[in-house]
């Protein structure tokens, strides 16, 4: 079987939560993202759980800090064997390096949130960046592509001109993902699964229409065919 696309977001509040929801997906057809919320009520030992149950795990914890601490960071993720990491692109070149530094190439996958998908432009002006959002995560992507990071979290409708500009190697994640009958909740810049990956998207965020479903692992099972060619 082909490398799984989707990335369920376990956000909760509490491992057992994750946990349950987690058993009842299938890891031969997700990888799981950790994110904020989560790793601070369960810890390390619920990533450890997770491995242990065969899932490849993305710690969403988007460090952002001077260099040294977050190549510490990076170096403690990487050694709980998680599958992919993430800092924060606006962090800077000097961040972004040590990043890198600290996770050679072809261990711990190592990306850079570029905007997150709930901001648009007045949010920019609110903090002084200037421009169309599409333009922002274009000058970040180029930023963590030249400091050798492996890609990028961005909004799957910036990813066509994005896979133009950073080839084929270099890795797009997508949150924001919604299919064409959920409701978009709190995100702004959403498409659904299929023209994520038709947009270059290799790899997609999705949480609540998986996670609140009735029915989570055939959700899972839909979406997996809807992108996976016959």
């Amino acid at each position: 079987m082909n490398s799984p696309h989707i990335i369920v977001a376990l956000d909760f509040p509490a491992a057992d939560l994750a946990l349950s929801l987690a058993m009842q997906l299938d890891p031969r057809l997700c990888r799981v993202k950790v994110g904020k919320e989560l790793f601070t009520a369960a810890g390390p030992q619920l990533v450890e759980h997770l491995m242990g149950k065969g899932f490849e795990v993305f710690l969403d914890l988007k460090f952002h800090d001077i260099p040294n601490t977050v190549a510490g960071a990076c170096k403690a993720a990487a050694s709980l064997g998680v599958w992919m990491v993430n800092v924060h692109a606006l962090g800077g070149r000097k961040m972004l390096s040590a990043a890198r530094e600290a996770l050679p190439m072809g261990t711990t996958k190592l990306i850079a949130v570029t905007l997150l998908t709930s901001m648009g432009r007045d949010d920019l002006s609110d903090i002084g960046l200037s421009g169309e959002p599409e333009m922002v995560v274009q000058r970040l992507a180029s930023l963590s592509s030249s400091c050798g990071l492996d890609g990028v979290v961005c909004s799957a409708l910036e990813t066509p001109h994005l896979r133009q500009m950073m080839g084929k190697d270099f890795c797009l994640v997508t949150p924001g993902i919604r299919p064409l009958d959920a409701s978009v909740d709190d995100q702004q810049r959403v498409t659904t699964p299929s023209q994520a990956i038709a947009n270059g998207a290799d790899y997609l965020v999705i949480g609540r229409p998986i996670t609140q479903a009735t029915d989570p692992l055939a959700m899972l099972q839909r979406l997996h065919a809807e992108i996976t060619p016959a």
